[in-house]
């Protein structure tokens, strides 16, 4: 009897939520066989580490205990951090008083984070399979992103466009900033401004004006047909004449002596 043919896999509820950042035809992945013996991590060997090798440069805030990294370029979320302690320990290796620690540390960093303008909630992850030193990720969300709700967060920080390089550099500085409120050194710089000087703003704007805009204004021809009025009696030096003196002069009453000059 011939073999039917295999139907196609179910997939499972989650393809179908509005997180889900794919849509189309989508066929699930064989299930590879199990390996007897797992590969090593990066890190299980101390001396190839590259969090211990990395200097304290490389990271935007570090204390004597620990250190928090950024990526090296920005990506589509507004900041995604890695908490690494400054200890080759994995997170069951830690004592107590690290262990302690960094339940503090989880919490000051994600508040530090969630203080960005424009993040409404902050991921914290630990996944631990690609390397042996302890690191934990943080992932903020932006703020009225509800697609980006839950556990696609991370798939959708390689799907968005990168942030301005900018406000990302800012993000860290205030980030290493807000940590260092509470001890330890920052070390992102927020981006640098680019200050115009008030003399190459005029510089520039003069370039900017046609030529003719440059030139003073030509003086106003005189024209002698324009008869220009004596000044009212009052307003000279001399003092004001009588009211029998102006009409002797002018044969008028005073009622007159405020009507306009005639040319």
């Amino acid at each position: 009897m011939p073999d039917s043919p295999q139907q196609p896999q179910q997939l499972p509820a989650f393809t179908y939520w509005p997180t889900f950042p794919f849509e189309g035809d989508i066929r699930v992945k064989r299930l590879l066989d199990p390996v007897p013996v797992e590969p090593p991590r990066h890190g299980d060997n101390p001396a190839e580490c590259r969090a211990c090798a990395a200097p304290d440069e490389a990271y935007i805030w570090v204390s004597d205990r620990w250190r928090v990294r950024a990526l090296d370029r920005p990506t589509g979320l507004p900041a995604v951090l890695i908490l690494e302690s400054r200890s080759h320990l994995d997170l069951g290796d830690l004592p107590n008083m690290l262990a302690a620690e960094l339940g503090v540390m989880t919490v000051r960093l994600e508040r530090a984070i969630r203080s960005l303008d424009g993040v409404a909630r902050v991921h914290v992850n630990r996944w631990g399979d690609g390397a042996a030193h302890l690191h934990v990720w943080f992932l903020a969300r932006p703020y009225g992103r509800l697609q980006l709700q839950g556990t696609f967060l991370a798939l959708w920080d390689d799907i968005l466009p990168p942030i301005p390089e900018d406000r990302w550099r800012e993000n860290l500085a205030l980030v290493a900033a807000w940590l260092a409120e509470f001890g330890g050194r920052p070390l992102a710089e927020p981006p640098r401004i680019n200050w115009t000087a008030p003399t190459s703003l005029a510089e520039r704007e003069a370039e900017a004006q046609p030529d003719d805009a440059l030139e003073p204004a030509a003086a106003t021809e005189e024209n002698s047909d324009v008869v220009v009025p004596e000044p009212a009696e009052g307003n000279g030096d001399a003092p004001d004449s009588t009211a029998e003196e102006r009409e002797a002069k002018g044969g008028g009453s005073a009622q007159h002596e405020r009507s306009p000059i005639q040319p």
